[in-house]
């Protein structure tokens, strides 16, 4: 079996074989902190998790994730507070932080900041200018598109589209309407630092460009994000590292998320429509939101709805029960290999709604055999497989005590399962009937096991 990935770049599935043999170089953009993460934020973080969690089972993965501390909506968002860039840079970070975290996504090998870059960033434009792919106007210096032939090979556009898709900023000082800055002077009340072309800071593509270059090399093997960074984000970083490192090859393979709406309307703070994680795990645990993330395939749109946490829960009830009803799977726990439907679906681009589907599978197995070695077997496949999405991490007697805490106190289902397990020793079977009623009102449902009673959210 092999891993299969579709290249943006050529718009195809294609096997994927690293530029250095039994190692992967992963870069992904990540979060520019001047608000808590949205929904919108949280998928790539998720999906581009599960992609390094299969590539380490077969490599050894040097994954890089960066943080946007430098750009115009931080200053904006800094001027409207009062406070400085750097608080509200640090604030958001820890927000990031703890809402991936959340959603169980592992945190990157490297996570480098922009504003601790900026030695490298000069440097590359220098290069950059030196070799006739920029110049200086006005205290900005700006890349010349036309000194790159293969522009907009990424995106698919012709030059007319290239100017409308990117809103340039028809300025007087650019040799052409395409070109896009690199440098830009800042005022004296905006953050800036020092250059050879004056007090200033850095264009948003070179950040990248340079944090790349960095930590990774000239070339590298998957670069991803959202499908809003194709153009004119992910072109630009390509011309300029392209340029800047006699032509070599950036990234062999471009993987883009597509979007996140709401309601079938696209998500947009104008809208009044955007979704923070924040508050979506003030309604499920974590892993609930990342299920419901991981629902379609990663190349597609995902609409976002109210019953979308609702069916996710769903789901994962039910994975999680045919866990709880298989004994001693823990106690024996061997490594186990994940199913091969899982990892085939998997290889497949990420394919993780089939990936799912093979999850499901295992678990109508185990609930159709009894308790025993077979069963003990296939729940371990199971959750070995499941750990490669970041699924039930959890202990699934433990998960449903917490799935009724939301509603029920768990204290008082233990109190009244003590009682009914007392009235059936006794045999009043009709006080142990009562008190099951009793439950099933409070949306509890009993599951009477060989080793005693269970006790899950109704719906599971």
């Amino acid at each position: 079996m092999s891993l299969n990935l579709h290249n943006t770049l050529s718009r195809s599935k294609e096997e994927f074989v690293p530029v250095t043999p039994g190692q992967v170089s992963v870069y992904v953009c990540g979060p520019t902190v001047y608000n808590r993460p949205h929904i919108g934020n949280a998928r790539p973080a998720v999906v581009f998790d599960v992609l390094v969690r299969y590539l380490r089972t077969r490599y050894a993965v040097t994954y890089v994730r960066n943080i946007t501390d430098i750009d115009d909506k931080i200053n904006t968002a800094a001027e409207s507070s009062g406070e400085a860039i750097e608080v509200i840079a640090a604030r958001h970070v820890a927000d990031y932080h703890a809402d991936m975290a959340s959603l169980g996504v592992l945190p990157p090998d490297v996570e480098p900041y922009a504003t601790h870059h900026l030695a490298e960033m000069i440097t590359m434009i220098e290069r950059l200018v030196e070799g006739g792919h920029a110049y200086e106007a006005e205290g900005h210096v700006l890349f010349r598109v036309a000194s790159f032939d293969e522009y907009g090979q990424l995106s698919r556009r012709d030059s007319r589209q290239l100017i409308d898709g990117a809103r340039v900023e028809v300025a007087p000082y650019k040799e052409a309407p395409g070109d896009f800055i690199l440098w830009k002077p800042s005022a004296a009340e905006q953050p800036g630092w020092d250059s050879p072309w004056g007090r200033g800071r850095p264009g948003w593509h070179i950040e990248c460009s340079a944090m790349v270059a960095t930590h990774l090399g000239t070339t590298i093997d998957i670069h991803g994000g959202g499908n809003d960074l194709i153009f004119p984000h992910h072109e630009n970083e390509i011309a300029q590292s392209r340029c800047a490192h006699e032509g070599e090859t950036f990234s062999r393979y471009w993987l883009h998320n597509g979007f996140v709406n709401v309601d079938s309307t696209k998500m947009s703070k104008s809208l009044g429509n955007v979704v923070l994680v924040r508050d979506l795990l003030d309604e499920a645990p974590g892993e609930v939101v990342r299920l419901a993330l991981l629902n379609a395939h990663y190349r597609q749109p995902l609409d976002w709805s109210d019953d979308v946490l609702v069916e996710a829960r769903r789901k994962l009830d039910r994975l999680y029960n045919a866990l709880r009803k298989v004994s001693g799977w823990e106690s024996d726990w061997v490594e186990t290999a994940p199913s091969v439907d899982f990892i085939t679906a998997i290889e497949d681009d990420i394919n993780t709604p089939r990936a799912l589907a093979a999850l499901f599978a295992l678990a109508r197995e185990i609930n159709r055999i009894d308790d025993g070695p077979e069963a003990i077997q296939l729940a371990q496949q199971l959750r070995a497989s499941a750990e490669l999405l970041g699924l039930l991490g959890s202990d699934p007697v433990a998960w449903f005590e917490a799935g009724a805490t939301q509603d029920t106190d768990a204290a008082e289902i233990d109190a009244l399962l003590e009682q009914r397990s007392a009235a059936r020793v006794s045999g009043d079977y009709a006080e142990a009937d009562r008190i099951r009623d009793q439950l099933t009102d409070m949306g509890v449902v009993i599951e009477d096991s060989p080793d005693g009673p269970h006790w899950r959210r109704a719906g599971a």
